[in-house]
This record gives C-alpha cells, sequence and structure tokens, in this order.
C-alpha cells in the first residue's frame, strides 16, 4: 500500500495489508475505517446473528492496539472473546467476515486453528490475564522482548480467576504484561456488587488523569535532573495523586502500574497511554472507558437486548423471531408462580439474568434474587449456604457456564447433602457459538456426582412437572436441563411424565431411547422408517439419572436397542445403561449414537446432523443396522 500517512486520502479495508498497514494511516484515515467496520458489524451480524453490543463498543480501542502492538509477535488474549470481531476484521479476515459463526465460516471467538493472530481460544471468561501471565513468563525464559496484552471486561472481573491472576501477574516486575480493563459499565447482565461502585469511583477520577498528563508533559520539557530532584518530583506527585484519590487502586496495590481512565473512543488518547504502557517493560493496567453498542442507536439504548442477539432488521432493531416463547422464559414464569407460594425459594443468576428468564424472578421477588456476577463457583457455593439455612436455591446457569464449578458441586453441595437446584439452560447443542459453548458435558460431569438427580424434559408441559419434582420431592443435589430455544413437539405433550414413557407401536424387535428435545427427532425418524417397514416402539427418558431399575427391564424385552443421545459419549446415560444391560446379562444388539469431541459452529440443525441426532441420520443408522441402508 502507498504511504498515506500525510494525505487525507480515504482507505478502504479491502484494499489493505491488515494489520501491518494500519501504522501507515493518519487518525482521521483510521477513524473512517472504525466507521466502516462498525457498518460492516451491524450487516453481518443481522444476517448471521452474534455479539454486537460489545463488539461496537470496542473498535476504537482494537484499531489502537493493532497500531501500537505487532501481532502476531506481541500476544493479544481477548477475554471470553465476543467481543473479537473487530480483531478478525483486522487481521485479514475481512473477506470472509460474511461467513462468521457459520458452518465452515470464521469463528465468533478467537481461534488459534482460524488465525496466528487468534493468540489462545476464549469463550468463558475472566481467563485472558491467567493466559496473559503465562504468555508474558515464557517471552522472558525465552529471551523475547515482545509483549503480552489481555482485554478484559468489566463484567469479567467478577470472576474469581482474574484476581488470582493478577496477584500473580504483579509480582514479577520484568514482564511485558499489559492488562486493558474494556470498562462499558455493563457486562451481559448490569454490573453489580461492591467491584461495580469500585470501578464507578475510579471513572470519576478524571480530574487527576488531568493533573497527571499536565504535569508529566512539562517535566519532559526540563533537562535532566539528578536522583534526589527526582525522587523529590515522584514524592510530590503520589502526595498530589493519594489527595485526589483518597486512596491507592487495588491494581496497584497488586503490583500494577495504573493508568486511566481513558476515553475509548478517542484514537489519539487510547494510542498515547498505548505507548507509555509500553515504556514501562513492568506489568501496567491501563482503564478504557466505552460505552457498548457505540454508533447503533438500538444497541446504545439497549445493550443488554444487543449483547448476543439473533437475525434482525437493521433499520428497526427488531428480531426476526421474537423470544417470547422459550424453555427459558418457561422456567422464569414458572419459577415465579412457585415463589407465590414459598417465601423459602430463591433465584442466583451469573450475570445472566435475561438469558436464564429470571428476570420475571427478579421483578417480582428482588429481595430472593440474587445475581452475583459472571462467578459461578461462587453462586454454586453461596446456594449451599442459603440451603443450610433452610431456603431452597434455584441457581439458573448455562450449561457451559457450570463446567466452572465442579468442585464446589462436589465439596460444597453434595458431600454435605444440602438441596440445591439447578436449571441447567442451553443443554445440549447451541449451535453457532461453537466448541466453548456448546452444553455437552453437563450429564457427564454431573453423573459422576453421587447423589445427583437429572431431569431432562422433552416439552413445557414436562418441564413445569420436572420443577416441582426437583424442588418439593427430591433431595440433594437435583439438576433439571432444557435446551435454547422454543419447544418443537410433533408429539402429544399431554403425555407426560417425571419418569419414563414408553411408546408402542406394535410388535417389534427395536426399542429406541433416548430423552429431552431429541425425542422429537425420533418421532419423526420412527415415521420414516415405519414407511419403509421397519417398526420401532419408543422410551422417553425424563428422569435420567439415576436410571430408573425398571427401565432396563424393558430394555431386555427387546432384541435391538438403540440410544440416541444429545451429549458427549464418555460418561453418558447411554454409557451407563449400556453398562446396565451388559451386567444384566442382555444378549441382544445394543448401539448407542452420542458425540465425540468438540462440535464446531454451525446452526443447530447442522449440529445435530454432524453427530447423527437428526430424524433422516437416525433413520439412515438403523436401517444400516437391519441392512436396509
Amino acid at each position: 500500500m502507498k504511504d498515506n500517512t500525510n494525505t487525507e486520502e480515504k482507505v478502504l479495508l479491502e484494499d489493505l495489508d491488515l494489520p501491518s498497514d494500519l501504522k501507515d494511516l493518519s487518525i482521521k484515515q483510521c477513524t473512517s475505517l472504525c466507521g466502516d467496520i462498525r457498518k460492516l458489524l451491524i450487516s453481518t451480524v443481522s444476517k448471521n446473528g452474534g455479539h454486537l453490543a460489545s463488539n461496537l463498543g470496542v473498535v476504537e480501542l482494537t484499531m489502537a492496539i493493532h497500531r501500537n502492538f505487532n501481532s502476531p509477535d506481541d500476544k493479544i488474549i481477548w477475554d471470553v472473546g465476543h467481543q473479537s470481531y473487530t480483531h478478525k476484521i483486522l487481521t485479514g479476515r475481512a473477506g470472509r467476515f460474511s461467513t462468521l459463526r457459520q458452518k465452515d465460516g470464521i469463528s465468533g471467538f478467537p481461534k488459534p486453528s482460524e488465525s496466528e493472530h487468534d493468540t489462545f481460544i476464549s469463550g468463558h471468561s475472566s481467563t485472558s490475564v491467567s493466559v496473559a501471565c503465562g504468555i508474558a513468563e515464557a517471552m522472558k525464559i525465552q529471551g523475547k522482548d515482545n509483549y503480552a496484552v489481555a482485554v478484559i471486561g468489566d463484567g469479567a472481573m467478577t470472576g474469581g480467576m482474574f484476581y488470582e491472576a493478577m496477584n500473580n501477574g504483579g509480582k514479577e516486575k520484568k514482564r511485558n504484561l499489559i492488562v486493558i480493563l474494556n470498562d462499558n459499565n455493563m457486562s451481559i447482565s448490569k454490573s453489580v456488587g461492591a467491584l461495580a461502585r469500585y470501578l464507578t469511583n475510579l471513572r470519576n477520577t478524571e480530574k487527576y488523569l488531568r493533573t497527571k498528563r499536565t504535569v508529566e508533559r512539562g517535566l519532559g520539557k526540563i533537562p535532566l535532573v539528578g536522583d534526589g530532584v527526582s525522587k523529590g518530583i515522584k514524592y510530590v506527585k503520589d502526595s498530589v495523586k493519594y489527595k485526589l484519590l483518597e486512596q491507592s487502586t487495588m491494581f496497584e496495590d497488586m503490583g500494577f502500574i495504573y493508568l486511566g481512565p481513558v476515553n475509548g473512543h478517542n484514537l489519539e488518547e487510547l494510542e498515547e497511554v498505548l505507548h507509555v504502557a509500553k515504556s514501562y517493560h513492568s506489568p501496567v493496567f491501563i482503564h478504557v472507558k466505552t460505552q457498548k453498542g457505540k454508533g447503533y442507536v438500538p444497541a446504545e439504548n439497549n445493550p443488554g437486548e444487543y449483547h448476543g442477539i439473533s437475525k434482525f432488521d437493521i433499520e428497526t432493531g427488531n428480531p426476526e423471531v421474537s423470544a417470547c416463547d422459550s424453555y427459558s422464559i418457561t422456567f422464569g414464569k414458572e419459577l415465579v408462580e412457585m415463589a407465590e407460594k414459598d417465601e423459602r425459594l430463591c433465584a442466583i443468576t451469573a450475570a445472566m439474568k435475561y438469558g436464564t428468564g429470571l428476570q420475571f424472578f427478579h421483578n417480582r421477588f428482588p429481595e430472593r434474587f440474587y445475581d452475583v456476577g459472571i462467578a459461578e463457583q461462587h453462586a454454586v457455593t453461596f446456594a449451599g449456604g442459603l440451603a443450610s439455612m433452610g431456603q431452597i436455591p434455584v441457581f439458573a446457569v448455562y450449561s457451559t457456564f457450570l463446567q466452572r464449578s465442579y468442585d464446589q458441586l462436589i465439596h460444597d453441595i453434595a458431600i454435605g447433602g444440602l438441596h440445591v437446584v439447578l436449571g441447567i439452560d442451553r443443554a445440549g447443542i447451541v449451535g453457532e457459538d461453537g466448541e466453548t459453548h456448546q452444553g455437552m458435558f453437563d450429564v457427564p460431569m454431573l453423573t459422576s456426582i453421587p447423589g445427583t438427580v437429572i431431569y431432562s424434559p422433552a416439552s413445557y408441559n414436562e418441564l413445569r412437572l420436572c420443577m416441582h419434582k426437583a424442588i418439593y420431592e427430591d433431595k440433594g443435589l437435583v439438576a433439571v436441563r432444557y435446551p435454547r430455544g422454543g419447544e418443537q413437539a410433533d408429539f402429544d405433550t399431554s403425555q407426560s411424565s417425571t419418569e419414563y414413557l414408553l411408546e408402542r407401536v406394535e410388535k417389534t424387535d427395536t426399542l429406541i431411547v433416548t430423552y429431552g428435545r431429541v425425542y422429537n427427532e425420533v418421532c419423526k425418524a420412527q415415521k420414516l422408517l415405519s414407511a419403509d417397514g421397519i417398526e420401532c416402539d419408543m422410551l422417553r427418558m425424563t428422569k435420567i439419572f439415576p436410571v430408573c431399575p425398571e427401565i432396563i427391564g424393558e430394555m431386555k424385552s427387546y432384541s435391538r436397542v438403540v440410544f440416541f443421545e444429545e451429549s458427549f459419549g464418555e460418561g453418558s446415560i447411554s454409557e451407563k445403561i449400556g453398562d446396565m444391560l451388559a451386567e444384566s446379562g442382555y444378549e441382544g444388539s445394543y448401539s448407542r449414537v452420542t458425540a465425540d469431541g468438540f462440535i464446531k459452529q454451525a446452526c443447530v440443525d447442522d449440529c445435530l446432523a454432524s453427530i447423527g441426532l437428526t430424524a433422516d441420520r437416525m433413520a439412515e443408522f438403523i436401517r444400516r443396522e437391519y441392512g436396509k441402508a
């Protein structure tokens, strides 16, 4: 690309060799590019769905990072990673950006296998500083002078892992470690608690920042002075600082140099602070203030609604599909109905009030609703504390995030036999968010914990029944798991059970077993097979663990049993039932279809098809079993 440094010529993304050409552009050209990037973000997410508000808020910040660091030699680590869209655009993927979150397309999260500029895979929060500490230390060992840059949001700072990493990161003064706080005053749900109040106080210290910058610029013009004078100046500066702030920042107490707050939409300010941060060659914490949804009015006005959104109309901002009917909302409304009659019921979320349908509980019973922030480990143990005092806590959480609290589930809940109910949302395939978000491990994880009870309803009606059973009849740790989205039932949903249902069609030697939403696909597969002259009975499990002994007896009456399961295979229900059949002396044919490995991003139907869990794939599998494929 030709030199545009001293011109005002407009440049286009497609004409640039990114990210290297960014350093040759003027601030005005970069500002124009930021506008183009926002248009591309809005256009693409409106067609593909995805995380919009968070990405619109970090356009200038991402631009400044890539202008001041040399990726991939300098390592940029995005916490959570859902705000890395601009990073992908600026690292040579603008031409493929239309494939975002699509099958065989660009992932919605950083993915090293996709680009050398994606330093580390991420999808869960609060991990970036730990990763950056490790990378910075490795660089030091290897004699490299490059930087490790962690970008973390204020919501992710509620996760305890962040503080563990900061405590470790600030101890080593020679690390080229830079932590950038993207402070938009809003996580997925509004930031809550003492940390939010602390950051609010820091945001109000800009008078200190302006004074500091003026003094530093003035000192820069004074000829070299002796050590004694330098120490005196530093003492005076620190005294002024503590007078204005009335306290040091906790980040400085952890061993980091604190810079900020800085306007995250002003490229000149951002570049200045990044340049200063690099010069220290020590751990630095930069506090950047941004606006979530910046540049798109609907997202600015409702950043929570546009955090993760389906396809939408750009002009109106309206989504193509209204989220007025879903398992999450059914769960949330039923919990309110139950809480009306029982003051012991409490609801807990980890910054996912709207995503889990708990907004209704929050509105009706705010004194019994707890948003603990992005802190799933704390949420589980907090629930244990409530349970120990006779309350009935219900923790609603996405399957993929529940993984983070495995130790607490064992140590703080199960061993003591405390009655805690988990509402496991997004269980099974979630689709376009890919490997880091597919809910495929909650079943293997929970079945490894003694005393746990798990329900997996196949309809809204069954969900309600399971909630009542879990809350009022079961003891100990109980989970009710349900998928993302709405009910898709081509069967009679009035035929519901909290145990299991066996549907006999006619005399057959083949039984299909499943649970949850996959049952609907089994019903369709049965019809396809029947048209081919292959008849199958169907057994739908609702209480999937512990396995009802009667189920094994039912299965033994068939010469062929096929289990279709929307879960990772190792540790799954189908694996346990296979063991139980073998131990009971079953001599028939038993086969199972489950996930094997991590499942990449694609729409839900494509993901299910990839592991053989659509009606067509199920029918194909059973035809092969009969030798009729």
